[in-house]
């Protein structure tokens, strides 16, 4: 996680179990890749999804990262929108990613990004502080997700290290080289 002194969080809606497990597994895993707090599966559990989670954690760490499933989208973005937080909807019919960064960048409030798999409901449009688009054109929730963490972290999400890894990568010109923390 990256400490900018506000808690992000990353929701994923429409999530359908027998078609989006690898999807949403890698929209998780980007989320706490590039320095989210937590992940939330809206309205449906999938083993499959936070099992690959827990692996990943267990190897490679997740600091304070936490994995929530199960929960009412709408119900959720209402309470962390009632705590004061503020809410990002990644689509593609939103205002520009360049447009409004800086503006999010700005805000001391609790982050929530809402990334959507199937077809998005109105509501989450409406309930949404920012439609955010990361060009105008269809394309990966992943790569939306990677672009909108990136600018909002500054690029400093690219050299996290979880505290609790039990291994970490050193970059090397050609080849592998994976370091077992003692």
């Amino acid at each position: 996680m990256i400490d900018r002194g506000i808690k992000v969080c990353v929701l994923r809606i429409g999530h359908r179990p027998e078609r989006d497990k690898r999807v949403t597994t890698h929209v998780a895993l980007t989320a706490r890749a590039f320095g989210a707090s937590c992940f939330v599966l809206g309205d449906v559990e999938d083993r499959s999804v936070s099992e690959s989670l827990r692996k990943v954690c267990e190897r490679w760490g997740c600091g304070g990262f936490e994995y929530v499933s199960g929960v009412s989208s709408v119900e959720f973005v209402n309470k962390w929108k009632s705590l004061g937080g503020s809410v990002v909807h990644l689509t593609m019919y939103g205002l520009h990613l360049d447009d409004v960064i800086n503006t999010i960048k700005s805000s001391s409030k609790d982050l929530l990004v809402i990334v959507g798999a199937s077809k998005v409901p109105r509501i989450f449009y409406e309930l949404a502080d920012f439609n955010v688009a990361i060009g105008h054109q269809p394309h990966s929730e992943v790569a939306a997700l990677a672009i909108f963490l990136d600018r909002l972290f500054e690029g400093r999400e690219l050299h996290l290290i979880f505290s609790d890894a039990k291994y970490y990568i050193e970059p090397s010109v050609k080849g592998k080289k994976v370091v077992r923390v003692e």
